[in-house]
């Protein structure tokens, strides 16, 4: 799920620390049904979703220090697990990085981190946040929301998998453009809706993956 992309049968749902679902895992995986998919920012996504390969972890870092170790245990899973069983993994961090710059900020340090794992070939690191902007926008720009999450995310991807996801989908490169119309045709109280729907989906019990296409 890269706009940059849950049921790990069911550890898709796993708190970092209590292993519990939460309300923030919840609301991500809405909005990943309903904004990610159900609007095709990412036409990748629904393939992973339906088969139960998307991770949601939920972190309570308090301090981005913690959050780092919380990330690269993450990349660590992500290398050593079977991508039929995990391909891709969010970790939402409600608690920490709730500035969009200082988000941005630790993305560096983050990538920098990977690298020294071993990472770089292997996994790529995009990221989600509720008050993304693009340069060069204005922050009340709706085509921000192509990027806008329920809270602050971090996603590790397979390099593998976005290459066939791209051989897959020639006409990756036009993904961006064709979204920033559809945000465009949404209007922002389109999109105050979907994040009201987004909130009303995760006070429910949860619910199947959506249906394969």
């Amino acid at each position: 799920m890269a706009t940059g992309c849950p049921n790990l049968r069911q550890t898709a749902l796993n708190s970092s620390d209590s292993h519990a679902p939460s309300a923030a895992a919840a609301e991500t995986l809405a909005w990943v049904d309903r904004a990610v998919i159900g609007l095709n920012l990412c036409p990748f996504a629904r393939a992973v979703r339906v088969k139960g390969q998307l991770r949601c972890v939920v972190s309570h870092a308090t301090d981005t220090d913690t959050l780092l170790r919380t990330l690269c245990d993450e990349a660590q899973r992500l290398q050593d697990i079977d991508p039929a069983l995990c391909d891709t993994t969010l970790l939402v961090h409600p608690q920490v990085l709730g500035d969009f710059a200082d988000h941005n900020d630790f993305l560096d340090v983050a990538e920098a981190a990977l690298s020294e794992m071993g990472c770089d070939g292997e996994l790529q690191l995009a990221s989600f946040h509720p008050d993304y902007q693009f340069e060069g926008t204005e922050p009340n720009d709706v085509t921000n929301a192509t990027n806008r999450s329920p809270y602050p995310t971090l996603h590790l991807l397979r390099e593998a998998s976005i290459d066939r996801a791209v051989q897959a989908f020639p006409e990756a490169e036009a993904i961006y453009e064709v979204n920033l119309r559809t945000m465009e045709a949404l209007g922002r109280e389109g999109w105050q809706a979907l994040q009201a729907a987004c909130r009303r989906d995760a006070a429910e019990p949860a619910s199947a993956p959506p249906p394969a296409a």
